[in-house]
């Protein structure tokens, strides 16, 4: 039997080119946003420069950049005060508050979104309407309230009134609501109750929206200084933003070393906003505010 013989393959011809990521085209609205990020941060570049220059540098007209780095202006700062006690103050408060929003508010937003009761929808509004109420309004209330507790002057004078937030259950109450029953029926008919699912099938799929509230409820907490100023007199029990205006003189303040702690204050609250800033979007996305 004759062999055929076969001819050798001819070169595949390369059909499948290369896709080449597209480039993005710089958008219009980048005219208007760059120039006003530069001015946002502005503030920021100008309070770190201070804390890097000297006393006469500092009272210069025109004002411009520093001759040299002197670092030694946030060393001064940690020791011209009790800088560490108000800054376990801050770091305390504002944990613990983190901490009692993400369970009271969880338990109040699964209770107004899945559990009917009487009344609930008008509750719901209410807590929604003291978003409207000024902290003004309700300071000499609240100071009265912790007066009667025997909190004023301690941490838990800061501690109490920011243990639950409207806002915080309001978050919550949206996710639950997005959330399919579907999942909530299953667990019941494996014999979870509804504080197990809430902590075992819920709590889980709801990371971006505890973070997001963590973040705001921390950045709340830590930049307040109305409230602490009010409730806090002595020196040990302030919190970081009060104890700044110790640096503050009658007749003179030396802003190399205000602005350093300043900026030694703001970095704990900017490394937490770049750290936890991608679950914004997604948060925002799944709690219904689209």
């Amino acid at each position: 039997m004759a062999q055929t013989m076969l001819a050798p393959p001819s070169p595949a011809v390369r059909t499948d080119k290369r896709v080449r990521p597209r480039r993005r085209r710089p958008s219009p609205l980048h005219l208007l946003l760059i120039p006003l990020s530069v001015v946002m941060l502005a503030p920021l570049i100008w309070m770190v420069l201070l804390s890097i220059s000297t006393q006469a540098e500092t009272r210069r007209f025109p004002p411009g950049l520093p001759g040299g780095v002197r670092w030694h202006n946030y060393v001064d700062a940690w020791h011209q005060g009790p800088f560490g006690t108000w800054l376990f103050n801050s770091t305390a408060v504002s944990v613990t508050c983190v901490v009692g929003n993400l369970v009271f508010c969880a338990l109040a937003g699964y209770a107004f979104a899945r559990i009917p009761f009487f009344g609930s929808r008008l509750l719901f509004v209410g807590v929604l309407a003291t978003l409207m109420v000024p902290f003004q309004i309700v300071m000499l209330p609240t100071l009265i309230v912790v007066r009667d507790l025997h909190l004023t002057d301690t941490l838990g004078a800061l501690i109490a009134p920011n243990l639950a937030t409207p806002f915080g259950v309001f978050l919550m109450r949206q996710f639950f609501t997005t959330v399919p029953r579907e999942l909530e029926e299953a667990a019941r008919i494996d014999g979870a109750g509804r504080l197990r699912t809430l902590t075992r099938i819920l709590l889980p799929l709801m990371g971006p929206t505890l973070a997001t509230l963590s973040v705001l409820t921390f950045l709340n907490v830590w930049n307040d200084f109305l409230w602490p100023l009010i409730a806090i007199q002595s020196p040990g029990n302030m919190t970081i933003q009060v104890g700044l205006q110790n640096f503050q003189g009658s007749h003179l303040t030396n802003w190399p070393v205000l602005m350093a702690a300043t900026v030694t204050s703001q970095v704990p609250v900017l490394v937490l906003f770049v750290i936890a800033q991608r679950f914004f979007v997604r948060s925002i996305a799944s709690s219904g505010f689209k």
